[in-house]
């Protein structure tokens, strides 16, 4: 009888301590997940990949005329510029026509969400300004 209790209390124990470790595993994980959030949220435009350096004055340049130089620089630039810099610029272009032009800024922002992959550096910022455009 003893040694039944005995083989009882050591499957206990190692019921429990299973148990401890697999929310152990669960919080661990998801305090990474966290980080990595963090981590993908410090993005900034300027810090992307895809576009010439001799184009960034003229960007911003554009940005301060309004959102209809913004969307002419966008359009004669359009061809140099690669993903993931083109995504995060096209965003931004949504955000300064979302007053003037919604139905464009919609259109253009679809046009950006069918391209970006969850796993790009654009992807937070898609998903903030999601609720806003569609």
């Amino acid at each position: 009888m003893t040694k039944a209790i005995w083989i009882l209390i050591v499957l206990a124990v190692g019921y429990v301590g299973y148990a401890l470790y697999q929310q152990w595993d669960k919080a661990r994980l998801e305090h990474d997940g966290i980080r990595k959030a963090e981590a993908a949220a410090v993005v900034t435009g300027e810090s992307l990949p895809g576009m010439a350096y001799q184009l960034e004055t003229a960007l911003r340049s554009a940005k301060d005329k309004g959102p209809v130089a913004f969307q002419s620089w966008f359009t004669a630039n359009e061809k140099t510029l690669a993903d993931p810099r083109k995504a995060w610029i096209e965003l931004e272009l949504c955000v300064a026509m979302s007053r003037e032009n919604p139905s464009e800024a919609k259109k253009i922002f679809a046009r950006v969400k069918a391209r970006v992959p969850p796993s790009s550096p654009v992807w937070p910022k898609m998903k903030e300004l999601e609720k806003t455009l569609e």
